[in-house]
């Protein structure tokens, strides 16, 4: 019996090339690997049936006869192996790793931005540099056809390049000549704390990197009181440099020894405290939501360095929050504000 028409998922299309032109085939491979084609073998390709698979593949079997070769497209359903299943795989893998390709790119630029700031962006390296990985984003998306695994993560991490870029902020300067001699003090060393960061050395790594040096680098250890090498310093460790203090967390410990001012600063060192210690002692609205932001960050990430880039781009945003309040809506966006109806019965 004739398979149902309905069950033809697939379009395929079977070439041959001639061996001259020598470009035709790296063309025709460019033209297969940007419509989505994966490859089933050597010169048979399969994208899911549709018409705009069929049109795709109309194209590319034009340019393979102009060049002189053989094209051949038919629709097909597939008996045995390879599954259907195996098929749609294929595509998840291919998918998956553009995605990733693309992660790897946009953590790099991050980590950039985070060292070089403002040098960076007005080089306007990053910025075209952010633009090219956000086109390739979309292409890839127009191409996942089967929800390729690492979708999330790439536009999330694209999104807090657009997200830095947009914000173009620069460090408040250090309030006191005793605060800036402990910061310079500070720049070029290693920081060492314990593995399974969490909101207070997350936030401190970002403080230090923020505000301290734009270049630290950072070690986990697995002893709660590590020993530091030479060139080391310990935070939020037993016995660490910069670590809690009487009633202070890391991240306040920090803000006070090098004398910052920063307003935004200090409402975060707030928010941190009450997520860190489970006092309420400042009682912010904010710590809640942040605290379960971090939970999940947590959960999501076992990586600490990828915990640290995930909290560092968080606490940007938090940053800007405090630093440049959005302006109040106008009053022509409010629309009409119309008293509530009573409920009830009217009276007679």
């Amino acid at each position: 019996m004739p398979p149902r028409s309905e069950s033809r998922r697939w379009c395929l299309l079977i070439h041959q090339l001639p061996p001259k032109p020598l470009y035709l085939r790296a063309r025709i491979r460019q033209r297969l690997a940007r419509v989505g084609a994966v490859a089933l073998k050597n010169s048979v390709y399969v994208l899911p049936c549709s018409e705009s698979s069929v049109e795709d593949f109309e194209w590319v079997a034009e340019e393979a006869r102009a060049g002189g070769g053989e094209a051949f497209l038919c629709t097909a359903e597939f008996l045995g192996r390879p599954t259907e299943e195996d098929i749609e795989e294929r595509f998840r893998l291919q998918c998956g790793a553009d995605y990733e390709e693309i992660s790897a790119q946009a953590r790099e630029l991050l980590r950039q931005a985070r060292r070089g700031g403002a040098r960076v962006r007005a080089e306007g390296d990053l910025s075209a540099r952010t633009n090219r990985l956000k086109k390739r984003l979309g292409e890839v998306r127009a191409l996942d056809f089967f929800a390729a695994p690492g979708r999330a993560a790439a536009e999330a991490l694209v999104g807090q390049l657009e997200t830095r870029l947009q914000a173009g902020a620069v460090p408040a300067p250090i309030s006191t000549a005793a605060g800036a001699r402990r910061l310079a003090e500070l720049v070029g060393l290693t920081w060492v704390t314990r593995q399974g960061v969490h909101v207070d050395r997350i936030g401190s790594a970002w403080l230090i990197r923020r505000f301290i040096d734009p270049q630290a680098r950072f070690r986990f250890a697995d002893a709660q009181s590590p020993e530091a090498a030479p060139g080391e310093v310990r935070f939020d460790t037993l016995g660490g440099e910069f670590t809690h203090e009487g009633d202070r967390c890391t991240f306040e410990t920090l803000v006070a020894r090098i004398g910052l001012r920063d307003p935004a600063v200090l409402q975060i060192a707030e928010i941190v405290h009450d997520i860190d210690l489970k006092d309420a002692r400042f009682g912010r609205p904010e710590a809640p939501g942040i605290g379960q932001l971090v939970n999940g960050l947590a959960l999501a990430h076992g990586d600490d360095l990828d915990r640290f880039d995930r909290g560092f781009a968080l606490f940007d945003d938090l940053y800007e929050s405090f630093r440049r309040r959005l302006p109040p809506p106008a009053a022509a966006d409010l629309g009409a504000v119309r008293r509530p109806r009573r409920s009830g019965k009217s009276a007679r």
